[in-house]
């Protein structure tokens, strides 16, 4: 995805709001994410997500946004990147969240 990002954030509301998403993003987390444009994605979160800075070329600007990797075992060569702002709610499949260091 590079260092740029069709959106960015910067208002302190709007950062807190995709630092909260990433915080329910554990590594290694079985989720369904249910995105804005109302549809969901579901697999194994490859790493946990944070923050970033990037770019804006549209507004020239810069602000933050987090990407993340998703990847399903069964099927090895599938896997989806997507931003933080695409998603609207995390669904867990396991328990996965409080048992992270």
């Amino acid at each position: 995805m590079g260092r740029s990002a069709r959106h960015v954030y910067s208002d302190p509301a709007a950062v807190h709001a995709l630092q909260a998403l990433a915080g329910e993003l554990p590594a290694n987390g079985r989720v369904r994410l249910v995105l804005k444009d109302g549809g969901t994605c579901e697999g194994v979160v490859a790493e946990r997500a944070t923050l970033q800075v990037y770019y804006d070329p549209a507004e020239r600007r810069q602000g933050v946004n987090g990407e993340l990797r998703l990847e399903r075992p069964d099927e090895p060569d599938w896997h989806r990147w997507m931003w933080l702002d695409e998603i609207a709610r995390v669904e867990h499949l396991d328990s996965t969240l409080g048992s992270e260091n």
